[in-house]
């Protein structure tokens, strides 16, 4: 009985010694002048805004490129509006011979003369208009797809503003020639300075 008393009585006291024991937080350290690490200029601290991404991808939904102007990428606005407009010209250009083909398959049916009399079948009339029609839908897929990717693009590049880059992190690929075997090898370095 005493000596689970004892384990106990050692295992509490462990317990909160480790506690009181624990890290205390570097800043408070070095405003009371324990580090000769010098204290961070406020000039070049900007709060963290967690609603920067969430309004950043709101106005690039309301109107694409706006969420990237509001990020101050202006180079990525040609582009969203470049994706947007290819698949708004493919659109419109396969619904136009969406509509030719249907027309004359129309004619065709109704006994009068079409455009590709002589030349193409009534089956091949179908298909192109399947074709077509296809292509149409891939087309809304894309300008959707683009939309969506200007979304995310928004948000994604507004978090990444907020995130510490500094020189102290490099990555960097390595090459070392081994004197020994006359080969390469290859390898990545990552490097942390304090």
């Amino acid at each position: 009985m005493k000596i689970k008393t004892f384990i106990l009585t050692g295992i509490f006291f462990l317990t909160f010694s480790a506690v009181t024991f624990a890290q205390e937080d570097s800043l408070v350290v070095e405003r009371r002048g324990l580090t000769d690490a010098p204290l961070p200029d406020p000039g070049d601290y900007e709060p963290y805004n967690p609603l920067a991404p969430a309004k950043a991808a709101f106005y690039s939904a309301i109107l694409p490129g706006l969420g990237q102007a509001y990020n101050g990428r202006y180079w990525k606005i040609p582009i969203a509006y470049a994706g947007l407009g290819v698949g708004v010209y493919f659109y419109l250009d396969n619904k136009e011979q969406y509509n030719r083909y249907r027309d004359a398959y129309k004619d065709r049916l109704a006994g009068r003369e079409d455009e590709f009399l002589d030349r193409i079948s009534l089956d091949r009339l179908v298909d192109a208009q399947q074709f077509y029609q296809r292509n149409m839908e891939i087309s809304i897929l894309v300008i959707a797809g683009v939309y969506i990717l200007n979304i995310i693009d928004a948000n994604v590049d507004a978090h990444l503003q907020q995130f510490n880059v500094s020189e102290d992190l490099s990555f960097k690929p390595n090459m070392d020639f081994n004197t020994i075997n006359g080969k390469t090898n290859y390898g990545l370095s990552l490097n942390f300075k304090f």
